[in-house]
């Protein structure tokens, strides 16, 4: 089963919606029209199964070292749910990573892009 296209990500207030670019096994991408965001869903399954979840966004802003160029800068931000096949159900997983992202308020990931630990 796929996900919907387009998919949507909330990005300070603003929905980039972004569909569907590529299908192919177990990974679905997506990607905005200019392609400043891109969305992928990938799915490893072995021993250990490893579903990531991640958004990759560019810009295109002045150089730091020289003001009157421009460049590119790119980042991500990805989640990763790695477990092995058996001794956790969905929910038990589910509610791990519902715990982890709660813990994600806008004061803890400042505090992370801040460097503290």
């Amino acid at each position: 089963m796929a996900f919907a296209d387009p998919q949507s990500v909330t990005v300070n207030a603003v929905a980039q919606s972004m569909p569907n670019i590529e299908r192919s096994g177990k990974a679905s991408t997506y990607r905005k029209a200019g392609g400043d965001y891109s969305f992928r869903i990938s799915h490893v399954e072995a021993k250990r199964n490893r579903r990531t979840v991640r958004l990759d966004f560019q810009k295109v802003a002045a150089d730091p070292f020289d003001p009157g160029l421009n460049q590119k800068f790119t980042g991500s931000a990805y989640l990763v749910i790695d477990a092995p096949i058996t001794g956790f159900t969905d929910a038990e997983l589910r509610d791990n990573v519902l715990g982890l992202t709660g813990w994600l308020t806008s004061a803890n990931v400042l505090k992370v892009l801040g460097g503290e630990s």
